[in-house]
């Protein structure tokens, strides 16, 4: 497949060869299921304390006539922990079982629990050339909120990782047909709820996907400070970077290095 490469100045310089990782079928289900992956393994295992509400002295005997029974005292048969007792008076008060103050819970998350959830390899694979073909399908590009205009899809000379400066990159997303863009997700909301308080405290829509050649350029640093915008090395690229929320389409913007060097290496395949 031929596409048209840009130049700084958004300007038509020649067509480029896409490689055979761009034709991949479009496979939404395989991308949600690397999506997927990917979060899961990234969560924390949670959970109770292995023996809380089990550190309570509240055994009572079971049988008639014994020391310290339930029997004919006219009370359910709850554990009791002992507060005080005159003789073979006792007063208690219910613990240890799930309905009581301070007793354990009924079924309580084991920290023992493994939310990992594995992936084969070429099915992996398969998912980030999926995705990558996705974002070369401009109605799904658009329907994932993204607003362009003017030539689609974005290759752009390898001179773009050399900017080091992002009024620079600001300026050349303008010239390439993206100030809708820019707009849309310069727009910040703040959180409901406790999360506020937690360190995330704005929601911010995501905008594109800087693909480089390599992480040590000077677009790495530039792009990054644009609201919305990411920058990922072509080697490190995966399901949720080019699917966020595990919908495909993503607004991607690459460097011809870049794909010169997933074709040259045979990246994904």
């Amino acid at each position: 497949m031929k596409v048209k490469m840009l130049d700084l100045n958004g300007v038509i310089t020649k067509d480029i060869e896409l490689p055979v990782q761009f034709d991949e079928e479009y496979r939404p289900d395989v991308i949600k299921r690397a999506f997927m992956s990917i979060r899961m393994n990234r969560r924390h295992a949670y959970g109770a304390k292995e023996n809380s509400g089990m550190r309570y002295s509240s055994k009572i005997s079971r049988r008639r006539r014994d020391f310290k029974g339930a029997y004919g005292k006219g009370i359910s048969r709850v554990p009791r922990k002992t507060m005080t007792r005159r003789g073979m008076q006792f007063y208690w008060v219910g613990a240890t079982a799930p309905n009581t103050v301070g007793g354990r819970r009924a079924h309580p998350p084991k920290a023992e629990k493994i939310w990992a959830e594995k992936i084969n390899i070429k099915e992996r694979r398969k998912a980030i050339r999926s995705a990558i073909a996705a974002t070369m399908n401009k109605d799904a590009v658009m329907k994932r909120g993204h607003r362009i205009k003017g030539v689609f899809p974005f290759i752009i000379d390898s001179k773009i990782e050399d900017v080091k400066k992002t009024k620079d990159i600001f300026d050349f997303m303008k010239k390439i047909g993206l100030e809708n863009e820019l707009e849309r997700t310069s727009e910040t909301k703040i959180r409901s709820g406790v999360g506020k308080k937690r360190g995330r405290r704005y929601r911010n829509k995501k905008g594109a996907l800087f693909i480089i050649s390599r992480d040590d350029c000077k677009l790495a640093r530039s792009a990054r400070n644009i609201n919305g915008c990411d920058v990922a090395a072509v080697n490190s690229i995966n399901a949720e970077m080019l699917a966020p929320g595990g919908i495909p389409g993503r607004l991607c913007i690459w460097s011809e290095a870049a794909i010169i060097r997933i074709g040259k290496e045979g990246l994904f395949k």
